[in-house]
This record gives C-alpha cells, sequence and structure tokens, in this order.
C-alpha cells in the first residue's frame, strides 16, 4: 500500500514538472534572426511601435494603386517568412502587402507569447501603419492560428474591408485539451487543466481573456474562415463554432485533408483560386 501511495505520487509530481516545463516552453518566446528582405523582393523594411517602447518588425511590398492593402499574420513560433509566399503572391495580383514578426516572434519585441491577447498590440500598430501609408487604399487582413486570434483581439480590426481567418482556434481550453489530445488521449482532459492554471501566473491575465469566438460577433468586416477538415489541433466542428459566431457577409471554406498546415502551402493553387477573387471584390476599387 505503502508503495502504491509512493508510486501515485511520484507520478503526480512527475506530471506537474511536466506541465510546469511545457508552460514555460509554450509561452516563451520565438525569436528569429530574419535580416534583409530577399534579392529581388521589391520590398520596405519597416519598424512600428507599441507599448511601452516595444515595435514590431516586417516589410512592406507596395502594389499597384486602387488594388487595397493587406496585413499578414504568421502563426504560433513562426514570423514573417511563414507569410513571404502569400505576400510574393499579393504583389504580383497588384495587391501591396505588410507582413510582420508578432510580438514576441522574430525581430519584434515581447517577453512572453500570449495567445494572441498581447500580440493583438503588434496587429493594432501594423494596421495604423498600413492605413497611413496606403491612403486611399482598401484595408484587409489574413490572420493564420495565433495571427487570426491576435486579429481578433485587436482594436482595429472592425476597421477592415476584408479579413481572413485560417485554423484559429475558438477558445484556449479547447486549444490546450486538443493539442494534449493528440499526444495522450483521453488522458489529455485530466492534464489540461495543469496547464490552464499557469496562464494568469504567467501572462497576468485568465483563460477567460482567450476566447477568439467571444470576439466573432463583433466582426464588421466581411469574413473568410478557412481551416482543413483534418485538423486535429482546431477540430472542424470548432471552426464551425466560431464561424456560426459571426454576422454576416461571411464565407467558410474547408480545405479537404488538410490538417493544422500552411493552407497556402498545402495546395496553392486552391488557395489562390479560392482567395483572390473574394479579396478583390472586397479591397479593389471600381474604375472611375
Amino acid at each position: 500500500m505503502r508503495r502504491l501511495l509512493f508510486t501515485g505520487l511520484a507520478l503526480a509530481a512527475g506530471t506537474l514538472l511536466l506541465s510546469l516545463a511545457a508552460g514555460e516552453l509554450l509561452t516563451r518566446p520565438a525569436r528569429a534572426r530574419i535580416g534583409p528582405p530577399p534579392a529581388g523582393l521589391q520590398a520596405e523594411v519597416v519598424h512600428m511601435a507599441y507599448g511601452d517602447g516595444r515595435q514590431v518588425s516586417g516589410w512592406f511590398l507596395p502594389g499597384r494603386a486602387g488594388e487595397g492593402a493587406v496585413l499578414l499574420l504568421h502563426g504560433v513560433r513562426g514570423n514573417r517568412l511563414q507569410m513571404l509566399a502569400r505576400a510574393r503572391w499579393l504583389q504580383q495580383e497588384g495587391i501591396a502587402s505588410l507582413l510582420v514578426d508578432l510580438p514576441s516572434h522574430g525581430e519584434s519585441s515581447g517577453d512572453r507569447i500570449t495567445f494572441g491577447r498581447r500580440e493583438a498590440l503588434g496587429a493594432q500598430a501594423a494596421l495604423a501603419w498600413l492605413r497611413q501609408h496606403s491612403p486611399g487604399e482598401k484595408i484587409g487582413a489574413i490572420g493564420v492560428s495565433l495571427g487570426g486570434a491576435a486579429l481578433l483581439f485587436a482594436d482595429r480590426q472592425p476597421e477592415l474591408d476584408a479579413l481572413v481567418l485560417e485554423s484559429v482556434y475558438p477558445t484556449i481550453t479547447d486549444a490546450v485539451q486538443d493539442r494534449l489530445a493528440m499526444r495522450l488521449g483521453g488522458a489529455g482532459v485530466w492534464v489540461a487543466p495543469l496547464l490552464l492554471m499557469q496562464i494568469p501566473l504567467r501572462l497576468e491575465f485568465g483563460v477567460q481573456d482567450l476566447r477568439p469566438i467571444a470576439a466573432m460577433p463583433g466582426v464588421r468586416a466581411p469574413l473568410l474562415v478557412a481551416s482543413g477538415t483534418e485538423d486535429l489541433h482546431t477540430r472542424w466542428p470548432e471552426t464551425e463554432q466560431l464561424f456560426a459566431a459571426a454576422p454576416e457577409p461571411k464565407a467558410l471554406w474547408a480545405v479537404q485533408g488538410a490538417a493544422h498546415v500552411d493552407l497556402h502551402d498545402y495546395d496553392t493553387a486552391a488557395y489562390r483560386a479560392r482567395l483572390l477573387p473574394w479579396l478583390q471584390s472586397h479591397l479593389r476599387k471600381p474604375p472611375g
């Protein structure tokens, strides 16, 4: 009996220590040296201030007058390079774009990854810069996973003329449980509270502050929600719930067979065929 008790205590202590280590890794900044734009890329290096003396770094790719401009926001532990293929494509179509490193990613400032909440400050700064430097243009945004959550939490997202959300989690509870279920099966439900309880300790706000779905009713821009049907990080029923919470006008795109991957890379031709006419319909100025 004593041996069983000691074994149980050891397992509990081990699980707690592993969850603490996982919490540290999940919120640790993902900084990287990006350097100058690739050779031959028509791009401007930009830096935008946010918060208390912090900055967001990125590249601006100009387009043609009247075609609009798009803010591109990457996923968790990524950086602007994740969105470079989209930016090149948009520029070829005449659409300007601003791709940035979200706070605590790439070359941008930040102490912790906060799953969209403080990254929203970087998104707000980038949107303000893009609007200032694209006078007269309609403004859109594409946010992938973390980037989409940051857009939903940003104060300035209602000013957008078009919004694309790709593979965005509805609540942090769903996100944690889904990821643990992938690794631990049914036991993930029991481990999830050990990670969730660390959020107020590490990030100084609560689980209730990480619910992108709660921001969906406030979306005023035409909306396109996309996700993979085989995504286990954000399951398809959760994407449907996120979509259902948004007002019209809106559209839902189920990317057949895709997991939690870069949807542009997964099927580039389908991605471009789906998004280009949709973006142009909302961002392009009518002739005359």
